[in-house]
């Protein structure tokens, strides 16, 4: 069912609002990261070393445009493999303990601020099943990936977050589906 601007809740209008300014906040940090990417000297050593398991949650912003099932919170198993002679990491994200879930492995970019901090951009595919869409929609769906990993000092503690844009990731609405992930890893 489709809702005139005018007929919106107050509640509704907010999430709208909100999963307007995630999109918009998500693209500018993209063009910031590219941009830095295209500006800067190449780094002389990798921050961020190794690899990492964790776990957090997941906060879908959208819904199915015609059924306005989706969004919600969901639970975060999240994994990263880094490749240590260059600038590319292997990771995978499963959206767990809801109606829906997801599997979303991509590859990224990784691009290190310091020695704690690496900002990335991944481009993968989400899977996804179960009796209600996942905060990454109900349907296979090529997805971006923006985020920052946070190795925190003397410690094998990561500190992650990020956003997965899953383009045309509902089956009845044909939307794109937001959602926003973070948690804390264990780096081996």
């Amino acid at each position: 069912m489709s809702h005139s601007f005018g007929q919106l809740s107050a509640g509704q209008l907010s999430l709208r609002q909100l999963s307007r300014w995630a999109l918009a906040s998500v693209a500018s940090g993209a063009i910031a990261i590219g941009a830095a990417l295209t500006s800067a000297a190449p780094a002389q050593a990798q921050a961020a070393y190794g690899s990492y398991i964790g776990l957090g949650a997941s906060l879908g912003l959208t819904d199915d445009a015609n059924t306005g099932q989706g969004g919600g919170f969901s639970g975060v198993i999240a994994g990263r493999y880094r490749f240590l002679e260059i600038p590319v990491s292997i990771r995978a994200q499963a959206l767990v303990f809801g109606d829906g879930f997801a599997f979303v492995p991509t590859v990224s970019y990784d691009y290190a601020l310091n020695w704690n901090t690496d900002i990335y951009l991944g481009a993968g595919v989400s899977f996804t099943g179960g009796d209600e869409p996942s905060p990454v929609g109900d349907q296979t769906a090529f997805v971006l990936q923006p985020g920052v990993d946070y190795m925190l000092p003397n410690s094998n503690l990561v500190v992650f977050g990020n956003a997965i844009i899953a383009f045309g990731a509902y089956r009845n609405g044909g939307n794109t589906a937001i959602a926003l992930q973070t948690g804390v890893g264990y780096q081996f």
